[in-house]
């Protein structure tokens, strides 16, 4: 990487204002500080803050980012980057909070050597390669934590889509909807046994009404889900079998293991609490 000469540093240091004006000026022609979802305050604060690190960060001869001399920028751009992942902004939105002050910085250095072009490239050309590299780590961050954000989500998902519900004392019911896979059964058997401990249910439904298909690899989920509710002492009910569903376990040889099955959730329920010693009649 070419180096950054002492002068080049200077001039910075000396003119950080003027900098950070022109800078500030660039962000908002270029629209990124006037998204609503950033206040104005957070973005001179950031502003501010960056230009301090990277007056003080700057080495001559040195533009790689790995060492520790850019441990503070670093630290702070990956904040920065969390916190703009978690206000839904983008990535290209982010990397131009770096990218648009290569402009205020060129137009410095070609002020400072008018009249050395020669000398005026290679400190360009650095300039240019550090807030690259400064903007990579960004974007690079930004990524990862977009990626933990999706992560936590559809973990938020999953669990609100495997509600365990109370239908009787002793009767739980867990009413599945949509495709069933490995990932989304091991959280299912985690709520669904957290809650058998918790209330010490004897019987637990599993309501297959919302799920599209069963195929072996479904059916294969359920079995393990039922002999996770045994192993706990309590015992399983699988509803919402439809003639397609029948049809289909029947056609690929499934063997459900003597598990009782029942067409509707009315009809699960009704077995359950006949089960657990009530009767169910119509009042006169």
């Amino acid at each position: 990487m070419t180096a950054l000469t002492q002068r080049t540093i200077d001039v910075i240091r000396k003119n950080e204002g003027s900098l950070l004006a022109n800078w500030t000026a660039n962000l908002d022609a270029t629209g990124v500080s006037r998204d609503a979802r950033v206040s104005l305050t957070e973005i001179e604060a950031q502003t501010r803050e960056f230009m301090r690190l990277l007056a003080s960060n700057a080495r001559a001869g040195d533009t790689s980012i790995s060492g520790n001399d850019w441990s503070e920028t670093r630290t702070f751009l990956e904040r920065l980057s969390r916190s703009r992942a978690l206000q839904g902004l983008d990535s290209q939105s982010t990397a131009s909070f770096i990218f648009s002050l290569k402009r205020p910085l060129f137009d410095l250095l070609q002020a400072e050597y008018a009249s050395e072009p020669a000398d005026l490239a290679p400190q360009v050309w650095a300039v240019s390669e550090l807030l690259d590299a400064l903007g990579m780590h960004t974007i690079r961050t930004f990524q990862k934590s977009r990626e933990e954000v999706i992560a936590r989500q559809q973990e938020e998902l999953l669990e609100l889509s495997t509600p365990v519900v109370k239908l009787w004392d002793g009767v739980l019911a867990l009413p599945m909807i949509g495709t069933l896979d490995s990932q989304r059964t091991q959280v299912v058997m985690e709520s669904l046994l957290q809650r058998i401990v918790e209330t010490g249910a004897e019987i637990a439904i599993i309501d297959i009404t919302g799920v599209p298909t069963v195929d072996t690899l479904v059916a294969q989920h359920l079995l393990k889900t039922v002999t996770a509710i045994r192993l706990m002492g309590a015992d399983a009910i699988i509803s919402g079998v439809r003639p397609q569903i029948a049809q289909t376990i029947v056609h690929l040889g499934i063997d459900l293991q003597g598990i009782v099955t029942k067409a509707n959730l009315a009809g699960a329920l009704e077995l359950a609490l006949k089960r657990t010693g009530f009767a169910v009649s119509k009042a006169n």
